[in-house]
C-alpha cells in the first residue's frame, strides 16, 4: 500500500460531521496525544525497567499515522506531498547524510 492509499482508506474511519477547522484542530490534537502515548512506552522501557512493547508501539505509531493523514486531509494535501515535502528538507540540511556539527551549527 502506497501512502495516498493509506490516507484514503483510514480517511473512511473521519468523522464526517466535523468541519475542516475542527479536522485540522482535531488531527493536530490527536498527534500529540499518540505522540505522548508513544513515549510513555519509550519511557517505561528507559527509566522503569519494562521490556520494550514493541506491539503496543506499533499500535500508537499506527495511531500517529492516521492523526498525520487527518491534518494533511484538513490541508488538502495528500500525504505523499508531505513526506516529499520533508524528504527535500532534510536533503537541503544535511545534502551528505546527517553531520553533527551541521545539527549543532545549523540556522533555522
Amino acid at each position: 500500500m502506497d501512502v495516498n492509499e493509506y490516507q484514503k482508506l483510514a480517511m473512511t474511519t473521519l468523522n464526517p460531521e466535523l468541519s475542516k477547522r475542527d479536522v485540522l484542530i482535531n488531527s493536530v490534537m490527536g498527534l500529540c496525544g499518540e505522540s505522548g502515548e508513544a513515549i510513555d512506552i519509550v519511557k517505561k522501557w528507559m527509566a522503569q525497567g519494562h521490556e520494550l512493547d514493541k506491539e503496543h508501539l506499533k499500535k500508537e505509531l499506527g495511531d500517529v499515522a492516521w492523526y498525520l493523514a487527518e491534518a494533511a486531509t484538513a490541508l488538502d494535501v495528500s500525504l505523499e506531498e508531505i513526506l516529499e515535502a520533508n524528504i527535500d528538507k532534510l536533503k537541503k540540511r544535511y545534502p551528505e547524510g546527517f553531520d553533527s556539527e551541521k545539527s549543532i551549527g545549523r540556522k533555522e
